[in-house]
C-alpha cells in the first residue's frame, strides 16, 4: 500500500494485522469488517488503545451481505476460515471455529466480496492453505481477478508449504507467478532471520 490509500480487511478479527499495517504506513485507512460482535468490539477498542481510531473503522457484517456501498478500495486483504464444513474438526470455542470453518460463505463467496469493493487494478492479497491452492485460483478466475502472485509458505527448508499467500489484481492479465518463498524456521526451530524480520521488525514480503 502507498500513502492515501484505502485498504479494506474482511474477518479482521481483534484487528492485529490492520494494526500492524496501519504503524507500518501512517498515511492508509483501513476499513475492516468482522462477522463476530465481539471480535469487532474487541478491534475497535485496539484501534483507540493504539491511537489510530481514526484512520481504522469497523463494521459488524458478513462478506455474504453487501456493504452499504462499494468502498473502491486500493487494496483488500483477507484469512478466510481454512476448511469446508464437514472437513476437518473445528477448534473448541465458537470463536476459533468460525474462524476455521466456513459458514454460509464459502472461498468463492470470500473472493466474491473482494472484487466487488476494489477499484479497477486494485489488488486482494489472500493465506490460505496450500492444499486448497487450487481452490483459491479458481475463484480469483471467476470473478476476473488475475496477475497472480503465489508466494509458498515453507515451516522448513526442504517441507512442504502448509499455507500460501496468494496476490491477484482487477482486471489484471499477467501471468501467473509462483515466487521463490519465505522458510520460516530454522532446523533447531527459531524463526529464521527473513522470518523474524517480518514478524519483529516490520519488514514487508514484497510480492512483485
Amino acid at each position: 500500500a502507498r500513502p492515501g490509500e484505502r485498504v479494506v480487511e474482511a474477518g479482521c478479527g481483534a484487528g492485529a494485522v490492520a494494526l500492524c499495517l496501519l504503524a507500518r504506513l501512517p498515511e492508509i485507512s483501513v476499513l475492516g469488517l468482522e462477522i463476530q460482535p465481539e471480535m469487532a468490539a474487541l478491534a475497535r477498542l485496539n484501534a483507540g488503545l493504539n491511537d489510530v481510531a481514526d484512520r481504522f473503522q469497523i463494521l459488524d457484517g458478513d462478506v455474504a451481505a453487501p456493504l452499504p456501498e462499494p468502498q473502491k478500495a486500493d487494496h483488500v486483504m483477507m484469512n478466510p476460515p481454512f476448511l469446508p464444513p464437514g472437513r476437518g474438526t473445528a477448534p473448541p470455542g465458537v470463536a476459533k471455529a468460525v474462524a476455521h470453518i466456513e459458514g454460509e460463505a464459502d472461498l468463492p463467496a470470500w473472493v466474491g466480496f473482494a472484487a466487488r469493493q476494489l477499484k479497477h487494478r486494485g489488488s486482494v492479497t489472500i493465506i490460505h492453505r496450500a492444499d486448497r491452492l487450487a481452490d483459491t485460483l479458481a475463484a480469483l478466475a471467476l470473478q476476473g481477478l488475475g496477475s497472480v502472485v503465489v508466494l509458498p509458505l515453507w515451516p522448513g527448508e526442504g517441507k512442504p508449504a502448509k499455507r500460501v499467500i496468494v496476490q491477484a489484481r482487477k482486471g489484471g492479465r499477467a501471468p501467473l507467478v509462483l515466487l521463490p518463498g519465505l522458510i520460516l524456521h530454522r532446523p533447531d526451530g527459531g524463526f529464521t532471520d527473513r522470518a523474524e524480520a517480518v514478524l519483529r521488525d516490520a519488514a514487508s514480503l514484497r510480492l512483485d
